[in-house]
């Protein structure tokens, strides 16, 4: 469990379960490799993506995490 300061200020964390905060990002690699083994799929044994990826809940900002390290954030854009 974590917990992180938005730079909007917003206190995000993946404590409870489940949440709004952590998403499940696979690469399209990653997603093949996993459906790619077929009838062996077993729900609970389908591997975590390589990065955590959080969303704040108030302004959208993303963070990728590698480890406990984020190594990078996104700001929502307006589509104008």
């Amino acid at each position: 469990m974590a917990k992180l300061q938005c730079k909007c200020g917003e206190a995000l964390s993946n404590s409870n379960a489940p949440n709004d905060v952590e998403l499940r990002v696979y690469t399209d690699r990653e997603w093949d490799k996993i459906i790619n083994l077929g009838d062996s799929i077993d729900p609970v044994t389908i591997p975590f993506p390589r990065y955590d990826v959080w969303r704040c809940i108030d302004c959208e900002r993303i963070y990728v995490f590698d480890g406990d390290t984020v190594i990078r954030t996104y700001v929502l854009e307006d589509g104008n």
